[in-house]
């Protein structure tokens, strides 16, 4: 065993493999296909914007879809939420707990998208305050307890102004049960590589809660370098599963010493895409579901030969029968590798 399962709060998460909360793609149908492979020990949902859900309540409206499965499906299970309000979100958390019985409430600290932290004033936006942060995670684990309350941060808000020591010591310092550290700052959106280094070097700063690494793992053998490399006690994989959910099984097998699985055949990986769309076309219904699988069809195809006349096509698809007259015709079924043209 190179990794050993990982404490939050009074929950194990065996193996220490997270699944990323990832706005419009990590909902109850992805969730589902990922639980189908096994190997991820906690699943998260979309984030959900937690001035939103008050809203929503205050209007009798009907809860977000992000929100779709959260009371049903499996546990362990952690719901991400965001706003900058820390008694908005301790009222939201608590309902969360109450009513939806999740098993983490995590707090997303990292979002670097201008619609949440310019205009919204969140996500890695807050990065600049950590005494706002400090009054958002109390409020919150003070509403939560005894479930456990987790952030999820990045470096810093700029290349210029790192400061995820001090702010690693704030977390902790108000009572969250574990850090995720995304290895980039929120000036570099998704460019360039994370830094592990950087998110190693924190752990020094931290006197008990678990620290988690996230950033350009896609592949098990990324995994067991994270933590044979790195001073960490988890891992969060993200873009990297959404074309390939099978992502974490591999992963959790290499982390036992055992036998990697090999990819799916591209017959294989049909077949999930395929079951996947069931799963999204039985919620949303056919228009709004076909029209929503349409990304993830995107990624299933990512890196393949053929990928980029695939998506062409995928993309405009409206129907069940556009949907599956696209994927028996054009969804890559050569095995020839794709070169840099094809697969973007």
């Amino acid at each position: 065993m190179i990794a050993p399962p990982l404490r939050i709060g009074d929950l194990v998460v065996d193996p220490p493999i997270l699944q990323a909360p990832m706005a419009g793609f990590t909902n109850a149908a992805f969730r589902e296909v990922v639980r189908q492979f096994g190997g991820v020990g906690l699943l998260a949902t979309e984030m959900v914007n937690a001035r939103g859900f008050v809203w929503l309540d205050e209007h009798e409206a009907e809860h977000p879809d992000r929100l779709w499965g959260v009371a049903d499906e499996p546990r362990p299970l952690a719901v991400q939420i965001w706003d900058n309000d820390p008694e908005t979100m301790a009222k939201v958390g608590r309902r969360l707990v109450e009513e939806y019985r999740v098993s983490v409430v995590d707090i997303n600290f990292g979002c670097p998208v201008r619609q949440v932290t310019e205009k919204a004033r969140s996500g890695s936006y807050l990065l600049r305050d950590p005494k706002r942060m400090s009054q958002i995670i109390g409020k919150l684990v003070e509403a939560c307890r005894p479930t456990p309350v987790t952030a999820k941060i990045r470096l810093g808000c700029t290349r210029d102004n790192v400061n995820c020591n001090e702010v690693a010591r704030v977390v902790e310092e108000a009572g969250a049960a574990a850090l995720t550290v995304h290895g980039r700052t929120a000036q570099d959106m998704f460019r360039g590589c994370a830094d592990w280094q950087r998110i190693s070097e924190i752990k020094q700063h931290l006197r008990n809660i678990p620290l988690i690494g996230n950033g350009d793992l896609d592949s098990a053998e990324k995994v067991v370098a994270a933590f044979t490399n790195y001073d960490v006690d988890g891992v969060m994989i993200a873009r990297a599963c959404l074309g390939r959910p099978w992502l974490f099984a591999q992963a959790a097998a290499a982390l036992r010493g055992a036998s990697i699985p090999p990819e799916p055949t591209l017959e294989q990986q049909r077949d999930v895409m395929l079951n996947h769309y069931h799963l999204v076309v039985g919620r949303f219904g056919e228009e709004k579901g076909t029209v929503l699988m349409r990304k993830y069809a995107c990624c299933y195809a990512q890196g393949k030969h053929g990928a980029r006349f695939f998506r062409t096509h995928v993309a405009n698809v409206s129907t069940a029968d556009e949907f599956y007259s696209v994927v028996r015709e054009h969804f890559p079924t050569a095995t020839k590798p794709a070169t840099t043209a094809e697969a973007t």
